[in-house]
């Protein structure tokens, strides 16, 4: 299966590809943020260094980052969750990752991962802030990275 575009509207760039595991599993992953760097294809998600017993909306993990050869942190806030079916955090800058799972078979599911910058602030959508940096090219490449790998990981 390959890594295909998905219209999820403007300022957001979403991927998606069909994974032999079943949701339950995939989202154990994408809900746990110790495990983020497990989903990781752009090389860009290193340790976690604050993490809350139990994630719910609301809760804040702090995650060690590497972009461009440079270590930064960042401190995330979860603002949706659906067991086996939806995570989705905040990052400082406004915009939002979001995990989506759909259960094809009990042993298949359709991961969706998008990269959400539509209210990530006025100034910033006036001004194309993330095209203007990279952010939207970059993140696609790093999204069908992850997808990729994520799919390659369990054959099937």
């Amino acid at each position: 299966m390959t890594v295909n575009v998905v219209d999820a509207g403007p300022r957001r760039v979403s991927r998606s590809v069909e994974v032999a595991a079943p949701a339950a599993e995939l989202y154990a992953m994408a809900v746990d943020p110790r495990r983020h760097s497990e989903l990781d294809g752009s090389g860009t998600v290193r340790d976690n260094i604050k993490v809350p017993a139990e994630m719910a909306v609301g809760s804040k993990f702090s995650t060690n980052m590497k972009m461009y050869g440079l270590p930064y942190r960042i401190t995330s806030t979860v603002t949706a969750l659906k067991p086996n079916e939806l995570v989705e955090w905040r990052h400082p800058l406004g915009h939002r990752w979001r995990w989506e799972f759909e259960a094809l078979s009990p042993t298949r599911t359709r991961v969706t991962e998008t990269f959400d910058y539509h209210d990530a602030g006025a100034v910033k959508n006036a001004l194309r802030y993330y095209d203007l940096i990279g952010a939207t090219k970059g993140n696609a490449a790093g999204i069908e990275a992850t997808l990729a790998q994520l799919r390659d990981r369990y054959p099937g």
